[in-house]
């Protein structure tokens, strides 16, 4: 519970430090310190992240309990996976889920079934689980069609 009151506390703390922003729900101006790679690697063990999730291009142990999903993170992207995408997937995985999510990834009301770490976590875990993240995708342009109808 102590957890989830500093986690609260401290990104409640940046959004009011970032100024006079007119929608009191914009992100302008949050930024949490730049996390540790390989310690983000660990909390997404020790977390057990690896029974419904697969890095890729990293060889992770396989779950002793797999969930019920194996969903892919990492590799090549179109597009940017901001940092801000990311800490929202954590906090808040049914905000908004993956299309390529497959079946059983939400329960029947549509909510992510990935559990809420928000009162396991520390923010430093938090912090080095997003460094980890994003440094295991690559953004790559893409494909080209040709829509001349030639």
């Amino acid at each position: 519970m102590v957890r989830s009151w500093i986690l609260l506390l401290t990104l409640s703390a940046s959004c009011c430090l970032t100024g006079c922003d007119s929608d009191p729900t914009s992100a302008a101006g949050f930024r949490l310190p730049d996390g540790d790679v390989a310690r983000g690697e660990q909390s997404f063990l020790a977390l057990g992240c690896h029974r419904c999730h697969t890095m890729a291009d990293v060889d992770l142990p396989n779950p002793i309990i797999p969930g019920p999903v194996r969903l892919g993170l990492g590799g090549e992207v179109t597009r940017v996976k901001t940092y801000g995408e990311l800490v929202s997937s954590i906090i808040n995985p049914s905000h908004r889920i993956a299309p390529n999510a497959g079946p059983g990834a939400t329960t029947d009301d549509g909510k992510s079934v990935m559990r809420i770490y928000n009162d396991v976590m520390t923010v430093q875990q938090l912090i080095d689980l997003v460094a980890f993240l994003q440094s295991h995708y690559q953004v790559v342009p893409p494909p080209y069609s040709d829509f001349s109808g030639a």
